[in-house]
Protein backbone atom coordinates (compact mmCIF):
# COMPACT_ATOMS: atom_id res chain seq x y z
CA UNK A 1 0.00 0.00 0.00
CA UNK A 2 2.73 2.47 1.00
CA UNK A 3 6.40 2.39 0.08
CA UNK A 4 9.64 3.28 1.79
CA UNK A 5 10.16 7.02 1.44
CA UNK A 6 6.44 7.84 1.23
CA UNK A 7 5.24 10.76 3.29
CA UNK A 8 2.04 9.77 5.02
CA UNK A 9 -0.37 11.13 7.57
CA UNK A 10 -0.85 9.31 10.88
CA UNK A 11 -3.84 10.80 12.76
CA UNK A 12 -2.26 10.65 16.19
CA UNK A 13 1.07 12.20 15.18
CA UNK A 14 0.67 14.06 11.88
CA UNK A 15 2.93 13.67 8.89
CA UNK A 16 5.48 10.86 8.91
CA UNK A 17 8.01 9.29 6.58
CA UNK A 18 8.11 5.55 6.00
CA UNK A 19 11.74 4.74 6.70
CA UNK A 20 11.53 0.97 6.31
CA UNK A 21 9.34 -2.08 6.06
CA UNK A 22 10.45 -4.85 8.37
CA UNK A 23 9.18 -8.20 9.51
CA UNK A 24 8.65 -8.25 13.28
CA UNK A 25 7.24 -10.70 15.75
CA UNK A 26 4.14 -9.35 17.45
CA UNK A 27 2.39 -11.51 20.03
CA UNK A 28 4.05 -14.61 18.61
CA UNK A 29 3.07 -13.80 15.03
CA UNK A 30 5.39 -12.58 12.25
CA UNK A 31 4.02 -9.43 10.64
CA UNK A 32 5.24 -6.89 8.13
CA UNK A 33 5.46 -3.47 9.73
CA UNK A 34 6.03 0.08 8.61
CA UNK A 35 8.78 1.86 10.50
CA UNK A 36 7.70 5.50 10.66
CA UNK A 37 9.82 8.53 11.37
CA UNK A 38 7.82 11.35 12.95
CA UNK A 39 10.18 14.32 12.61
CA UNK A 40 8.06 16.86 14.55
CA UNK A 41 8.19 14.64 17.63
CA UNK A 42 11.65 13.14 17.03
CA UNK A 43 10.01 9.74 17.30
CA UNK A 44 10.04 6.39 15.49
CA UNK A 45 6.94 4.19 15.51
CA UNK A 46 6.29 0.70 14.20
CA UNK A 47 2.83 -0.02 12.72
CA UNK A 48 1.74 -3.45 11.42
CA UNK A 49 0.89 -3.06 7.72
CA UNK A 50 -2.42 -4.88 8.14
CA UNK A 51 -3.55 -2.29 10.73
CA UNK A 52 -2.46 0.87 8.87
CA UNK A 53 -5.76 1.68 7.15
CA UNK A 54 -7.84 0.82 10.23
CA UNK A 55 -5.96 3.39 12.30
CA UNK A 56 -6.46 6.10 9.69
CA UNK A 57 -3.04 6.20 8.04
CA UNK A 58 -3.33 7.77 4.61
CA UNK A 59 -1.35 9.64 1.97
CA UNK A 60 -0.65 13.31 2.66
CA UNK A 61 -3.36 15.29 0.88
CA UNK A 62 -2.79 16.89 -2.50
CA UNK A 63 -2.34 20.69 -2.59
CA UNK A 64 -5.80 21.25 -4.10
CA UNK A 65 -7.45 19.33 -1.22
CA UNK A 66 -5.58 21.41 1.35
CA UNK A 67 -6.61 24.61 -0.45
CA UNK A 68 -10.24 23.43 -0.43
CA UNK A 69 -10.05 22.74 3.33
CA UNK A 70 -8.44 26.10 4.04
CA UNK A 71 -10.88 28.06 1.88
CA UNK A 72 -13.91 26.41 3.50
CA UNK A 73 -12.49 26.26 7.03
CA UNK A 74 -14.96 28.64 8.66
CA UNK A 75 -18.00 27.48 6.71
CA UNK A 76 -20.57 25.30 8.35
CA UNK A 77 -22.29 25.46 11.67
CA UNK A 78 -21.02 24.13 14.97
CA UNK A 79 -23.42 21.65 16.52
CA UNK A 80 -24.88 23.50 19.55
CA UNK A 81 -24.59 20.39 21.70
CA UNK A 82 -20.80 20.82 21.58
CA UNK A 83 -21.29 23.83 23.88
CA UNK A 84 -23.66 22.03 26.24
CA UNK A 85 -22.57 18.41 26.58
CA UNK A 86 -18.89 17.98 27.44
CA UNK A 87 -18.91 14.19 27.19
CA UNK A 88 -20.53 14.25 23.74
CA UNK A 89 -18.05 16.91 22.63
CA UNK A 90 -15.09 14.82 23.80
CA UNK A 91 -16.39 11.59 22.24
CA UNK A 92 -17.25 13.06 18.86
CA UNK A 93 -13.96 14.94 18.60
CA UNK A 94 -12.01 11.83 19.55
CA UNK A 95 -13.69 9.89 16.71
CA UNK A 96 -13.04 12.71 14.25
CA UNK A 97 -9.40 12.97 15.33
CA UNK A 98 -8.70 9.25 14.99
CA UNK A 99 -10.36 9.10 11.56
CA UNK A 100 -7.47 10.95 9.96
CA UNK A 101 -9.91 12.81 7.70
CA UNK A 102 -8.51 16.30 7.06
CA UNK A 103 -12.00 17.80 6.86
CA UNK A 104 -12.93 16.34 10.25
CA UNK A 105 -9.66 17.60 11.71
CA UNK A 106 -10.51 21.08 10.45
CA UNK A 107 -13.97 20.79 12.06
CA UNK A 108 -12.38 20.02 15.43
CA UNK A 109 -10.17 23.09 15.21
CA UNK A 110 -13.02 25.31 13.96
CA UNK A 111 -15.56 24.12 16.52
CA UNK A 112 -13.27 24.15 19.56
CA UNK A 113 -11.99 27.58 18.57
CA UNK A 114 -15.58 28.80 18.44
CA UNK A 115 -16.31 27.12 21.76
CA UNK A 116 -13.25 28.80 23.29
CA UNK A 117 -14.50 32.17 22.12
CA UNK A 118 -17.74 31.65 24.08
CA UNK A 119 -16.32 30.03 27.24
CA UNK A 120 -12.98 29.00 28.65
CA UNK A 121 -12.08 25.53 27.33
CA UNK A 122 -11.55 22.78 29.87
CA UNK A 123 -8.38 20.66 29.90
CA UNK A 124 -9.81 17.96 27.59
CA UNK A 125 -10.92 20.48 24.98
CA UNK A 126 -7.65 22.41 25.23
CA UNK A 127 -5.61 19.23 24.72
CA UNK A 128 -7.78 18.13 21.80
CA UNK A 129 -7.53 21.56 20.16
CA UNK A 130 -3.74 21.65 20.60
CA UNK A 131 -3.33 18.11 19.22
CA UNK A 132 -5.63 18.76 16.26
CA UNK A 133 -3.76 21.98 15.46
CA UNK A 134 -0.38 20.24 15.72
CA UNK A 135 -1.25 17.44 13.29
CA UNK A 136 -3.02 19.85 10.92
CA UNK A 137 -0.03 22.19 10.94
CA UNK A 138 2.28 19.25 10.17
CA UNK A 139 0.26 18.55 7.03
CA UNK A 140 0.27 22.22 6.00
CA UNK A 141 4.07 22.19 6.43
CA UNK A 142 4.44 19.12 4.24
CA UNK A 143 2.00 20.11 1.49
CA UNK A 144 3.04 23.76 1.24
CA UNK A 145 6.72 23.29 2.11
CA UNK A 146 6.48 25.81 4.95
CA UNK A 147 8.36 26.09 8.19
CA UNK A 148 6.31 25.47 11.33
CA UNK A 149 5.96 29.17 12.28
CA UNK A 150 4.62 30.06 8.83
CA UNK A 151 2.21 27.10 8.83
CA UNK A 152 0.89 28.16 12.23
CA UNK A 153 0.51 31.74 11.00
CA UNK A 154 -1.42 30.52 7.94
CA UNK A 155 -3.79 28.45 10.11
CA UNK A 156 -4.34 31.41 12.45
CA UNK A 157 -5.06 33.72 9.49
CA UNK A 158 -7.62 31.26 8.15
CA UNK A 159 -9.28 30.98 11.56
CA UNK A 160 -9.42 34.76 11.96
CA UNK A 161 -10.80 35.49 8.49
Amino acid sequence: MFNVGDKIFYPVHGTCIIEAVAEKEILGERKLCYILNIPQEKLHVMIPMDKAVNIGIRQVVKPEILENVLSSFNLGNTDPIIFENQRWCKDINKKKFKSGDIYKGAEIIRDLTRKGQKNKLDANDTNMLNNARQVFVSEIMEVKGLEEKLAIRLLDEVLNS
